[in-house]
């Protein structure tokens, strides 16, 4: 994307020179355009940003799912990947790579919704939102599963850095919280859904002693959240969110301070909004 980007070449100059000009056209736009030592708004659409008009009028549904896997610079490439060392990998151990990427992708298109629905001026990239959701459904399956850990202290305390300074992160340009906090939900749901254990104590009918007490394999808060809440919510969040999307709905003219959720603006760059 940085080669793509080709700033010596393609930069006006009207908001600074490229940031670490030695490197070429792998150098950096502006601060004043992008403090993430990035590309540009033009580059990231190019190769799939999120952007409202696209999606509604130009019928690209598509950079829902696009938009995942793209990064506003290396800051926040490198914020992404510090909290998928705590959260991805351990997940993926245990549950399994297919239950963590589902959650990965749906989460990352539901923060695309969200997005869509407050972000309509401004080209947005969502990696963050999916890692969003991953950080939620660990939430859940934490709240579900709370009698099996051991140093809960500890794990609360991850979550909460975690999604502290990702969210610090989001109020800079071209970062998306609204797709973070969009991601967070999903991946939320999702958790109730796709990653509870057994209660403690159950044993695989192949293996249980004879004598042995029966212990039903899950509680019935647990069939409650999966199947009465979460679902249900999962389905009515992503139809109504979809439809209201391509209605061309404004989530900015119901509230009008949420925008600043996604971008504080300083003199160093402009939020656009």
């Amino acid at each position: 994307m940085m080669y793509t980007n080709n700033c010596p070449k393609n930069n006006k100059g009207s908001k600074g020179k490229c940031v670490a000009r030695y490197l070429g056209r792998f150098s950096f736009q502006p601060s004043k355009e992008n403090p993430l030592f990035g590309p540009s708004s033009n580059t990231m659409d190019k190769w799939g940003a999120l952007q409202w008009s696209k999606v509604v009028h130009g019928k690209q549904g598509w950079r829902f799912i696009t938009c995942l896997w793209l990064h506003g610079g290396l800051i926040h490439l490198f914020a992404n990947v510090l909290s998928f060392v705590f959260i991805g990998i351990r997940h993926e151990q245990q549950f399994g790579y297919v239950r963590v990427g589902v959650i990965y992708l749906l989460s990352g298109f539901g923060g695309g919704i969200l997005s869509s629905l407050f972000m309509q001026h401004t080209t947005t990239v969502g990696a963050s939102g999916a890692l969003f959701g991953l950080i939620g459904a660990v939430c859940s399956e934490f709240l579900t599963n709370w009698t099996i850990y051991t140093y809960k202290v500890t794990a609360v305390i991850t979550f909460i850095a975690i999604i502290v300074l990702n969210l610090a992160v989001g109020v800079l340009p071209h970062i998306d919280n609204f797709a973070n906090i969009g991601g967070f939900f999903t991946g939320f749901l999702l958790g109730f859904v796709l990653l509870f254990r057994p209660q403690s104590g159950w044993i695989n009918p192949q293996h249980r002693p004879a004598g042995a007490a029966v212990i039903p394999k899950y509680k019935p808060y647990q069939y409650v959240f999966c199947v009465i809440v979460a679902v249900l919510l999962l389905i009515v969040g992503f139809g109504m969110g979809l439809l209201l999307v391509f209605k061309g709905a404004n989530g900015n003219k119901h509230c009008s301070w949420c925008h600043h959720l996604t971008c504080a603006p300083t003199s160093k760059w402009p939020c656009g909004y």
